[in-house]
């Protein structure tokens, strides 16, 4: 699951939408909305990211949010090393071996690490 998909899921189930209404609501198929909810769709469109902030209401703050959460929703990453010191080319290829087995506190302690700029 994506970031993005495990917010809208997050937002539907609190507002208690089933997904099937959400999806026709928003003139989608239910198996697009679940296939990007579980991160097996790639980012979402820009225009149906501010689709789903207006149907859930979200304004200011919490759309800009959204935004930002389906701008690191991308569920297949590359990373080109080329022309980058052999230690951070190490260290992406190991991000890429282990990343499905680090223990959350682990990717938890990387996150703060990487920061926000």
């Amino acid at each position: 699951m994506t970031p993005f998909g495990a917010k809208v899921r997050a937002l539907r189930e609190a507002r208690g939408i089933q997904l099937k209404a959400m999806a026709a609501d928003l003139h989608l198929s239910a198996a697009y909305l679940s296939a990007l909810e579980h991160g097996h769709r790639g980012r979402p469109a820009p225009g149906l990211v501010m689709q789903i902030a207006g149907y859930f209401g979200l304004i200011w703050d919490a759309a800009e949010e959204l935004k930002r959460l389906a701008e690191l929703s991308h569920p297949r990453i590359v990373i080109d090393t080329a022309g980058l010191s052999p230690s951070r080319t190490e260290l992406a290829n190991r991000l890429a071996e282990r990343i499905a087995t680090l223990p959350e506190e682990k990717v938890a302690e990387l996150l703060r690490a990487l920061g926000e700029d």
